[in-house]
């Protein structure tokens, strides 16, 4: 299977200090500029191990990229370095604070130092993380395991935050504040460099990154109010992941906010967000047409707006920001006009109550990921006279309450690290490494639910670990789905207060009553909701810009040869397209990534990546 390792084993130094830890990083470090600025790259065979790792984002190469094995690593550093961004110097280990360089036990059996690093390439600056092992090999010397580069702003065009905040005075004879941002917003006298589309969590964040960073940005949206795509979803709908961890870039969620927010609120939210950072947003409005022009490199797009006219706009660039997925998944079965009930997707759920009164009907919701156990949880509490869950391959379940703040302890928590350096940790490892990891943290989390999974068991829900028993993070860039945080509704199916029915072959058809199951059984109902999951977006592209465009996309989501997520906030196989996407916190921590490429371009300092998924 695809991207599952064995961890090695390395001799481990046992309990070392932080001096130790420091001391170590620093010697590394200055051997590694050394060999780099000196172009003597023989000797790299001296500073990692044999099955060294590189996971680079936009520091060595225009790319996200993932490199195996020492004479890899050379020959990227080869091919490289002499390009842009081109040459890492000054590299510096973090002095204090949790990333400090330290010893780390990971995982039984393998123990390294860690630390992250500052350093500078010819066009930027960035963080990185540093792994350290003893080489059996090479009379246990220190040497790199995994190295991560990060490019965090390109010099001479760093964001004006903190002290470089700008001074705020406006010269009266152009209008005042007021005046100006109507002027900016309705892009009155210029088109905007990039059109992106969708005002949800993905599109504000690129908006908002590319903004600070000088490069005018419109964003559409088809929905009356930003936050829509949030609001117009079904009344019970709370996000999954703790605050701490969605939190959107420049502007922290408040302290007292709740652990999970409620959609409402979270729209709410990002309405309030889009005018804080003065975001130039049309709401109401649609992109009708589009075409590209190879030999400039720029878009020609029809926006149609509500209360306007149809506006002809000239963007360099266009960024796809729809949302983490594409069109709805409606699985299409044999004589489903003979059904005399209600069916839908759960993507038109609106809520429970809609239905009226629930006391005497019977509902069977498809599918057993987050969405179908909200589902299930909501048509429960509105008083369904049944809900049975139909669960045709396994679900990987953890609970909110205590297997999921595992998940970020050290740092995204109460009182942690700052957000952006969390950022660069919780990516900095290769996925497949990062799997093997989770391998022993799935098993630690089970641990705290066993409760709760012994009580599904019980009641024959299959619970599905993943991959190699990695857990959710593979599940999550991979599929998009297939796991639930849990929050309340696997307590309804150990008591029984929502069934569980067991289908592995899916779906044979419809009776005029209800499903008739692969195995023959019926199961009879007045309303039947398909939690059945979405194409990528790449079925959106399709629908928005056409085939000329979508058939040059790569694939989207999913992980590529080398273990880097296809097309997602780096090129997409078309110039000037760019994917938006992801839970919030993705869609903070990508962002940035995503707005350096396109200032680079704007620069002119960008380099097309060569090959690309």
């Amino acid at each position: 299977m695809a991207h599952i390792i064995t961890l090695p084993r390395f001799k481990q130094q046992g309990s070392g200090s932080h001096l130790l830890a420091r001391s170590t990083v620093e010697t590394w470090l200055d051997e590694f500029e050394r060999v780099v600025q000196g172009r003597n790259l023989d000797k790299l065979s001296t500073l990692f191990v044999k099955d060294a790792w590189i996971r680079d984002f936009l520091a060595v190469s225009w790319d996200f990229r993932t490199i195996r094995g020492r004479d890899k690593l050379r020959h990227y550093f080869e091919s490289n370095l002499v390009h842009a961004p081109g040459g890492i110097s000054n590299l510096r280990a973090r002095e204090r604070g949790a990333f400090k360089p330290c010893f780390k036990m990971p995982s039984p059996g393998l123990q390294w130092i860690e630390g992250m690093f500052s350093f500078e390439t010819r066009h930027g600056r960035g963080k990185g993380m540093l792994r350290l092992v003893m080489d059996p090999d090479d009379h246990d010397k220190w040497k790199c395991y995994l190295m991560n580069l990060t490019l965090q702003e390109l010099k001479g065009h760093e964001e004006k935050l903190g002290l470089d905040r700008p001074l705020g005075y406006v010269n009266p004879a152009g209008g005042n504040w007021q005046e100006r941002r109507e002027r900016q917003r309705d892009f009155v006298h210029e088109d905007p460099a990039v059109l992106v589309v969708g005002a949800g969590q993905a599109g504000l964040s690129i908006a908002a990154r590319l903004q600070q960073l000088g490069v005018t940005a419109l964003v559409v949206e088809r929905n009356p109010r930003v936050g829509d795509s949030w609001r117009m979803r079904y009344k019970t709908l709370m996000t999954h992941d703790p605050i701490h961890y969605c939190h959107l870039a420049y502007i922290p969620f408040p302290a007292h906010w709740p652990l999970f927010m409620p959609k409402d609120k979270l729209a709410d939210w990002l309405e309030s967000y889009s005018n804080l950072m003065e975001l130039n947003v049309w709401c109401g409005a649609e992109l009708r047409s589009s075409s590209f022009d190879q030999d400039h490199q720029t878009w020609t797009v029809a926006i149609e707006r509500a209360d306007g006219p149809t506006r002809m706009l000239r963007p360099k660039h266009v960024v796809l920001a729809t949302g983490n997925v594409g069109d709805a998944i409606m699985p299409q079965l044999p004589d489903q006009a003979r059904y005399g009930g209600v069916v839908y997707h759960g993507s038109q759920h609106t809520g429970a109550s809609a239905h009226g009164d629930l006391s005497n009907r019977r509902v069977v919701v498809v599918g057993s990921g987050n969405s179908a156990h909200d589902l299930c949880q909501d048509f429960y509490e509105c008083g369904a006279g049944s809900v049975t869950m139909l669960q045709r391959g396994g679900t990987y379940v953890l609970t909110a309450a205590r297997g999921l703040q595992m998940l970020h302890t050290g740092s995204y928590e109460e009182g942690g690290p700052p957000t952006e350096d969390c950022d660069v940790v919780s990516q900095s490892m290769p996925n497949p490494v990062q799997f093997a990891l989770n391998v022993h943290g799935t098993k630690a989390i089970s641990a705290v639910d066993e409760e709760t999974l012994s009580g599904l068991a019980r009641v024959g829900f299959e619970v599905d670990y993943g991959d190699d028993g990695s857990g959710i993070y593979r599940k999550y860039i991979t599929r998009g789905g297939g796991y639930y945080i849990d929050v309340g509704c696997s307590q309804l199916l150990i008591d029984g207060k929502v069934k569980v029915r067991s289908s592995p072959h899916g779906i044979r058809g419809f009776t005029s009553t209800g499903l008739i199951l692969a195995d023959g059984t019926e199961l009879d109902a007045e309303i039947i909701v398909f939690a059945t999951g979405y194409e990528t977006m790449r079925s959106t592209a399709h629908k928005i810009f056409g085939s000329k465009v979508s058939s040059r996309l790569g694939k989207v989501w999913d992980l590529n040869e080398e273990g880097e997520v296809n097309s997602m906030w780096r090129y997409s196989g078309h110039p000037n397209f760019w994917f938006m996407g992801g839970s919030l916190a993705l869609c903070r921590s990508y962002s940035k990534l995503l707005a350096l490429q396109i200032k680079a371009s704007e620069l002119g300092i960008y380099e097309k990546p060569e090959t690309c998924t």
